[in-house]
């Protein structure tokens, strides 16, 4: 029976979701939040059936390797899993799961966020308030209206989808590169482009949500900066390696891009030094499925799928 079984939840999750894991399992968490080691982690899971992980966990090869024979499901509080190296996963005949589909909303609302403050400079004005106004001139920070503009998107899934349709609500005109074309249904009226390539130049606007892997790291660099129209604005709340940060910060130093609005970063919580000398980068720390809603939907998932696992049934969001 799943109250029978031991698991380890490695970060502080938000209290509903604590709970229930605490009313299901013999769980043990991590009230501190104080982030495991690797061998932290693996002496935890002595005598664990499962491990509930998030983002901040390595569980690469060798930590997969190295866990015990008890593991039997690994349940992320995500949808990312660049962290798992499911390969290993599937050799040790341990079950992988994520959390999908739960957190469009929020996510697309933090990429209106970042386009609509990038786009009006809203950095520059709090900084402005804060150092001291001194009042409304008539060409004081002038930025771009969003209305009318060009809206690429890359990467058309759940969250692309719910982009485009708040961003149709400003009157933007959608265009989008897919690895398929979407129904008539789904595409509402978005222009669908084969090529990256071809997608870039019609791109006042740009907004990543494409996942991670070998194709899409650094998707953005200079050579693709290049084929953006002047002065575009670039959003990203998918993942911080998709951008090549050293070509973005050169270009909105140079003015190439007027601004960009990114809640995630290579390497993060370590963020590249230049964009903080960028006034026109709108910077968040990955706030993306920050609501209490979603993040207790993101554990509720997680244990969804481990309850399903325990019962003897296919986890509904199995990925390994």
């Amino acid at each position: 029976m799943s109250e029978q079984q031991k698991i380890l939840i490695t970060r502080k999750l938000p209290d509903a979701v604590t709970q229930r894991a605490l009313a299901t399992y013999q769980a043990e968490i991590n009230a501190a939040d104080n982030p495991y080691g690797t061998d932290d982690m693996l002496v935890r899971t002595q005598g664990a059936s499962g491990l509930l992980c998030t983002i901040t966990n390595d569980l690469s090869r060798d930590v997969i390797m190295a866990l015990p024979e008890c593991v039997r499901i690994i349940a992320t509080f995500s949808v990312g899993f660049e962290h798992i190296d499911l390969g290993a996963a599937k050799e040790r005949g341990i079950v992988v799961t994520n959390t999908p589909g739960v957190l469009t909303d929020a996510t697309a609302d933090i990429a209106l966020l970042l386009m609509l403050g990038a786009a009006r400079r809203a950095p520059e004005g709090s900084r402005m308030i804060a150092e001291g106004w001194t009042g409304w001139t008539p060409t004081q920070l002038m930025g771009i209206e969003i209305s009318g503009k060009r809206l690429g998107i890359v990467g058309m899934g759940d969250i692309g989808r719910a982009v485009a349709a708040r961003a149709r609500a400003f009157g933007m005109r959608i265009h989008y590169y897919n690895r398929n074309r979407l129904t008539t249904d789904l595409e509402q009226g978005a222009i669908f482009h084969e090529t990256l390539e071809s997608l870039l130049p019609v791109s006042d606007f740009l907004s990543l949500h494409c996942p991670l892997n070998d194709q899409t790291r650094h998707l953005l660099n200079a050579q693709r900066i290049a084929l953006l129209p002047d002065r575009p604005v670039v959003i990203n709340t998918a993942r911080g390696p998709v951008v090549d940060d050293a070509a973005l910060i050169a270009a909105l130093k140079s003015g190439r891009v007027a601004a960009a609005g990114l809640d995630v970063f290579e390497g993060e919580p370590d963020i590249a030094p230049g964009y903080h000398d960028c006034p026109n980068a709108f910077i968040l720390p990955h706030l993306g499925s920050a609501t209490v809603e979603t993040r207790n939907a993101m554990g509720f998932t997680a244990l969804d799928n481990m309850d399903a696992f325990f019962a003897g049934k296919e986890p509904p969001n199995r990925i390994a």
